[in-house]
């Protein structure tokens, strides 16, 4: 798989990413060092843990990881989730959760094609 074909998979922007990293050979290397970022662990473990202080921190870390990579759709869902636990407010919507576990899988399998 080509990183277009890897960016288009995971509903992201190939074309902003080389805009903001301009070689595609550091975007690869970014993108194949993503599973290695613990914050999507982190998120998980704050909100099981109901640490709302955590869970935002992390939430805001993949965010701005997803923002950089290009990876649109992560940072989609992973945003909403950010702003909902802000200021280490508890998540009222469970819902918010299962779209940034999808959409991480997604990378992740993608990635594991390239």
């Amino acid at each position: 798989m080509t990183l277009q074909e890897f960016y288009t998979r995971i509903g992201g922007n190939y074309d902003d990413t080389l805009r903001r990293i301009p070689s595609e050979a550091l975007v690869r290397k970014f993108v194949l060092k993503y599973p290695n970022d613990p914050s999507f662990g982190q998120l998980k473990d704050a909100l099981a843990a109901q640490d709302w202080e955590t869970a935002f921190r992390a939430s805001h870390t993949l965010k701005g990881v997803a923002q950089n990579l290009g990876m649109e759709h992560l940072y989609q869902v992973s945003s909403a989730l950010c702003e909902a636990v802000r200021g280490s407010k508890p998540l009222t919507d469970p819902a918010l959760w299962p779209p940034v576990e999808e959409a991480h899988a997604q990378v992740l399998a993608a990635i594991q094609e390239l």
